[in-house]
């Protein structure tokens, strides 16, 4: 009689002990092989039912038990399934220049290591051996975990996986094995380089990147409206930036937050010279077309490598001009958090970076501890000199020494922990 199968159903048996199976399990007789059946969420969305087939009853059980307590089928697809299914819902969360560095990191670096494996044997120690083999520097393995690691997050969200296992992967530092200090200009340096471009647009281009510390593709998509000739200020509101196929794309600054930087004396001319005769609407450097500069263009115009090299700065890049402007602020008194608003970082830390203040903290405590104890000995030369004093009558006797002994200690234990004088402008 067809119908549901009772625990008496030869599938329901086990041929191996004649017991009744555990529910949940059934044996297949075509097959020779014990069979679990699991249902959970889809890909696509609703309910999807899973099968698997073991060897013996023991691996049925256990991974039955691993189903039940919340393992999901469609565990068992590939990585590399995954990202044809939801790389869609990524790339229309960032923007296209991200989606352009996801895209050559997970065709360089996380599909040839990690594009075959399933998505719930994928663990944090085989992604850090990944990471060994990937080609490139922190920037380039950092994109690659970065977009494992919004992949992985996807799957946990539609319980697929239990963990992300790449947020427990320590990422590459990104921070330069050279201070940024060390990689700005001096102000003869600055002007040298400004000199050797010829009087033009993009001699305009290169001023406004290193007196207003502005990335290149926000100074790209500035407007003459963008500019307040009478109080000084120019506001910074867009950027460009590649998208997908290489197509400059309008949008909002790294922070996604606008910032105003100064129009100094230096670089008024320069935007005056650009600005003239334009609409408010107008980009304020355009090529010598009228077409939309970038500092790949205007690299090529200037003679980049050979600029640098006249300048005797042949590692010279582009956004060391940005390092250059927050080295001058700094050095010019401005405090952290100015500086950190100028620039529009997203945190005080990353400001810091490009303070001198650290520099000669060796030399300042030196110079004190050394005040300190010439002013200690000279009290005590004073002591002993002092006529009619016991010292004098007993020049053996031990309290000066005792009282020079105790105030060494007490330099000793408390000069050193209390705060050295910081250079004007610095801001904890």
């Amino acid at each position: 009689m067809a119908g549901r199968p009772t625990k008496d159903t030869p599938s329901r048996v086990d041929p191996r002990t004649g017991r009744p199976l555990p529910e949940g399990i059934r044996w297949r007789a075509d097959r020779q092989r014990y069979q679990i059946r699991v249902v959970g969420p889809s890909v696509e969305g609703g309910a999807a039912e899973r099968s698997r087939t073991f060897l013996t009853l023991a691996e049925a059980k256990r991974e039955l038990a691993k189903m039940v307590a919340g393992r999901n089928p469609n565990g068992s697809m590939t990585l590399d399934q995954w990202y044809d299914k939801y790389w869609p819902a990524i790339e229309s969360s960032i923007r296209p220049a991200t989606a352009r560095s996801y895209g050559v990191a997970w065709r360089l670096r996380v599909k040839p290591s990690l594009g075959r494996h399933r998505l719930d044997e994928i663990t944090s120690p085989m992604i850090e051996s990944a990471m060994v083999a990937w080609s490139g520097g922190a920037s380039a393995k950092n994109d690659a975990l970065a977009v494992l690691s919004r992949l992985l997050d996807g799957a946990r969200r539609s319980r697929f996986i239990d963990y992300n296992p790449a947020r427990e992967v320590k990422r590459p530092s990104m921070r330069e094995s050279i201070s940024p200090v060390s990689r700005a200009l001096t102000l003869e340096q600055i002007s040298r380089l400004l000199g050797l471009i010829p009087d033009g647009v993009y001699r305009r281009y290169f001023a406004a990147l290193v007196y207003t510390g502005m990335r290149a593709g926000e100074a790209t998509a500035l407007r003459v409206g963008d500019v307040d000739f009478g109080r000084g200020v120019i506001r910074v509101s867009r950027s460009l930036s590649p998208g997908m196929r290489g197509e400059l794309i309008e949008q909002s600054p790294k922070s996604h937050k606008s910032r105003d930087v100064p129009l100094i004396d230096a670089l008024r001319p320069y935007a005056e010279a650009a600005a003239r005769g334009k609409r408010g609407s107008d980009l304020l450097f355009d090529g010598p077309d009228g077409g939309r500069l970038t500092n790949h263009n205007a690299r090529r115009a200037v003679g980049w490598e050979e600029l640098r090299e006249a300048i005797g700065r042949p590692d010279l890049r582009i956004h060391d001009l940005r390092h250059t402007f927050a080295t001058i602020l700094f050095d010019a008194g401005a405090t952290a958090p100015d500086v950190q608003a100028t620039l529009g970082h997203s945190s005080l830390q990353v400001t810091e970076r490009y303070s001198r203040a650290r520099e000669g903290v060796a030399i300042r405590a030196g110079a004190a501890l050394n005040d300190a104890l010439k002013r200690a000995d000279e009290g005590t030369d004073a002591s002993r000199a002092k006529p009619g004093t016991k010292s004098e009558a007993k020049p053996a006797h031990p309290e000066p020494e005792m009282a020079q002994r105790r105030t060494r200690r007490t330099l000793n234990g408390t000069l050193m922990a209390q705060p050295h004088e910081r250079p004007r402008g610095m801001s904890l």
